[in-house]
């Protein structure tokens, strides 16, 4: 087919048809006998041409422009037609050159369809694009490329303009979709004009983007919207220009504010919730000559109707709390960023500053708001810290580790709350759930709403303690290094406030162990307990110890899942020990290469230690074992022989007493009488007394011969009348305190496996030392040498036993 192209002079349109970049000539164009790559068709040229291939629109595009002078004569001003016509149906680029004034303003009006701006390397999906450049002096601007069906209704631009209409081949496009006008000096680089009529998000962009804006320029975007909906504005990108003078800003144009113009920098939130029309302008700023920078900017503005209850606020009062901050946001913050064609979800603080994200921090009371359909998708992280770097102010405080009120009464799902727990090297955490407990899961699930995530961590390494459910049987945790606690939810991620949150820690003194359980079983199940650091198991050289109680009337049954432990050690030795908690238990010691102890009961609390070598590759240390607990089974021997015992008892006891009779019939009987210089030290115990005996007032009696007491009685009844029988008088002081506890099990790194080991001898009470001496006064003394035996610091006394000896008193 052949094409006739006719071109007024007036017209001032120019058309070239060329191959597209990069295709080898194929197909050309042949004009009467000449074959060609390119054709130009110039003004008042009348031209016809065919192609030497049926499909030319593979292989040629074809560019119109049209210069419009309005410097030097009146504008045709007005619709913008599609001229030439008769084209042949190739990829096609309209230009329209107008040159106008700097005093005078040009406005382009799209009709048909308004535009959307998109970014640099974006297509449009009907491939219709409108590239628009404004032009002042020598200096070229891109204002922007859009596509159709958007919000831009109009730009108003200083000075000249250059538009740029790109089309397919295939689309039978006959109009351009704007016009041209002629308007006053809108002293500014352009005014974009944005129509929002109905919920919806646009993106623009600053002039030359993602260049830099224009060096001190100014430039603004009008939105109109209805004033029953809502606007908010959100940067997405922008950067900075190193300034010499001015500052750059964005200012705001609200109808109805009392702060007109309203100043913002681009790091600030921007407002939002906006209701109705309003102005945005960027202007930039004198820039450094040597290191001049990008002002550059991309954001996004989203309107909705109002929402329901957008009126409604909620009160988070945090003026109590210390060290916390609350942050409210969406799912999957902060790794997933919202796209801007998700539906908005904004949380506000006041009716004017909203955002994707908020924080709150502690000490003060704040009214928040939200301005989303959904709030489902929005979750609330939380985090307080507390510490302690001197043992003196910490150790008898307790602190509670539950969520304030103020945040689990929100609408909100709580998605973490974390407590970071910070101490020097010598102090150490205490975490305590006295009511609920604690039990160890190592699936980490749990049947309740929340759990807890403990991580005791150092700048060398980190141990996973594990994951903890409320309702257990573990009552405290001991952990060295710093702590972070970190509380999930689950399911709709509300705490249920009728199950009161229990936990609680304190600050205490340095332990030798990683980590200390004390675990009180419960009676009706079994309980599992497991090493920390789940599959990746026990750091090197870590140990960790187990404190079951076991109550009085029961008995506990230990056993471990496995058989042995699983690992084989490069350096050092692994071992579990198991030692029930009373003075002379045996201890249980195994090592790595050793088979685990058999199931086996526990009659009084007992402590179980894991210490860890350092593995060879790829073993891992991780054990578990399980407690359970049953009532004692009283033994019928047993019983048999206890009574049988009372009664040999019994029979020991009334022979006694019938010796005891007798014997008072046939001697005299001695009388007990306080007696200050007897020598009660026992041999070899030296110091167990704070004073030496004969300088306290130690409870010591000596017999003496009754004559002696009574001897006045005998010489006024001529010795006829006998004395009292039996006179003892018991001591009714202060005596010594029972014996401390023993102090609880101590796992040590190099265990002694030997069971010859020798107990050392209990040292003595003071009810011990509390010695009663019986002595008689040797005959021939009087009542007065007792003055002298006082003066003599030795023991002047005999005792009972040896005054028997030598006199060969025998019963």
């Amino acid at each position: 087919a052949s094409f006739t192209i006719s071109l007024h002079k007036a017209d001032n349109t120019t058309v070239t048809m060329k191959l597209k970049p990069g295709l080898s000539a194929s197909c050309r164009i042949r004009m009467k006998y000449v074959i060609m790559s390119e054709l130009k068709i110039k003004p008042g040229d009348n031209v016809t041409f065919t192609f030497t291939c049926n499909t030319p629109e593979k292989y040629f595009i074809s560019e119109i422009q049209k210069n419009i002078d309005c410097v030097s004569g009146p504008c045709p001003f007005g619709d913008v037609h599609l001229y030439p016509p008769g084209l042949p149906r190739l990829n096609r680029t309209y230009i329209w050159d107008v040159k106008a004034s700097t005093k005078a303003g040009l406005e382009l009006k799209f009709s048909t369809s308004w535009l959307r701006q998109i970014e640099p390397g974006e297509t449009c999906p009907d491939s219709v694009s409108y590239n628009i450049n404004s032009c002042i002096d020598n200096a070229t601007v891109n204002i922007g490329t859009f596509c159709r069906n958007g919000s831009v209704s109009r730009i108003k631009l200083l000075g000249g303009v250059v538009m740029s209409l790109h089309l397919p081949w295939h689309l039978p496009l006959t109009t351009s979709g704007f016009n041209i006008a002629n308007r006053a000096s809108i002293k500014r680089l352009c005014i974009i004009e944005s129509i929002l009529k109905r919920e919806s998000s646009i993106t623009l962009m600053s002039p030359n983007y993602p260049l830099g804006f224009p060096e001190d320029e100014l430039m603004t975007w009008q939105f109109v919207i209805p004033p029953s909906m809502r606007a908010s504005v959100f940067f997405h990108n922008y950067s900075l220009s190193n300034c010499e003078r001015k500052e750059e800003r964005v200012e705001y144009y609200i109808p109805g504010s009392p702060s007109n113009p309203e100043v913002f920098k681009l790091s600030d939130s921007q407002p939002a919730n906006i209701a109705g029309s309003f102005n945005m302008s960027l202007q930039g700023c004198d820039q450094d000559a040597q290191n001049p920078g990008i002002l550059r900017l991309l954001f996004q503005v989203v309107v909705q109707h109002p929402q329901v209850d957008e009126n409604v606020t909620y009160l988070v009062d945090l003026s109590k709390e210390k060290n916390v901050t609350v942050t409210i946001h969406l799912e999957g913050w902060p790794r997933h960023i919202p796209l801007m064609s998700d539906p908005i979800c904004l949380i506000c603080k006041d009716p004017r500053t909203c955002d994707h994200v908020l924080t709150l921090t502690s000490g003060a009371v704040y009214r928040i708001s939200f301005l989303c359909k959904d709030l489902s998708r929005l979750r609330i992280t939380a985090e307080k810290g507390i510490g302690c770097m001197d043992i003196r102010w910490c150790q008898k405080k307790i602190y509670s580790l539950s969520v304030p009120k103020a945040i689990t009464r929100l609408p909100i799902r709580l998605h973490k709350f974390i407590w970071k727990l910070l101490a020097t090297d010598m102090i150490n955490v205490e975490i305590m759930s006295p009511s609920l407990k604690l039990q160890q899961n190592p699936e980490q699930r749990c049947n309740t709403s929340y759990s807890y995530s403990i991580v005791s961590a150092t700048p060398e390494t980190e141990l996973n303690v594990g994951v903890f459910c409320p309702g257990g049987s573990i009552e405290k945790i001991q952990m060295r290094n710093n702590i972070t606690i970190s509380l999930r939810t689950s399911g709709k991620g509300l705490i249920n406030e009728s199950i009161p949150q229990d936990l609680k820690m304190s600050f205490v003194p340095h332990i030798k162990e990683e980590c200390i359980f004390t675990v009180s079983p419960n009676p009706k199940a079994k309980v599992y307990l497991q090493t920390p650091n789940g599959l990746y198991g026990l750091p090197p050289y870590v140990s960790i110890s187990w404190f079951i109680v076991v109550p009085s009337k029961q008995t506990a049954r230990l056993g471990f899942s496995k058989d042995r432990m699983g690992i084989a050690c490069e350096t050092g030795r692994a071992y579990v020990n198991i030692k029930e908690d009373i003075r002379g238990a045996e201890e249980i010691v195994r090592r790595e290469d050793e088979l685990l102890p058999q199931p086996r009961n526990m009659l009084h609390n007992f402590w179980v230690n894991v210490s860890n070598c350092r593995p060879v590759d790829k073993t891992q240390l991780t054990l578990q074992f399980w407690v359970t607990l049953a009532d004692k089974q009283i033994d019928l021997g047993i019983i048999v022989a206890v009574a049988a015992g009372a009664a040999v008892l019994t029979v020991i006891g009334l022979a006694v007493c019938c010796v005891k009779k007798k014997k008072k019939k046939t001697q005299n009987p001695m009388v007990g009488v306080y007696n200050d210089n007897v020598n009660t030290q026992m041999p070899g115990k030296k110091g167990l007394f704070g004073r030496e005996r004969q300088n306290n007032e130690s409870h010591v009696y000596a017999v003496i011969d009754d004559a002696v007491v009574y001897g006045h009685l005998l010489k006024e009844s001529n010795g006829s009348v006998s004395p009292e029988v039996d006179v003892y008088r018991p001591f009714d002081g202060p005596v010594g305190s029972l014996p401390p506890s023993p102090p609880p099990f101590s796992f040590r790194k190099d265990i002694k496996r030997s069971s010859n080991t020798e107990e050392e001898p209990l040292p003595l009470t003071d009810t011990d030392q509390d010695t009663y001496t019986f002595a008689h006064q040797k005959s021939g003394q009087s009542e007065d040498n007792g003055d002298a035996n006082k003066k003599d610091k030795g023991d002047t006394s005999v005792p009972l036993l040896e005054n028997k000896e030598q006199d060969g008193l025998v019963e």
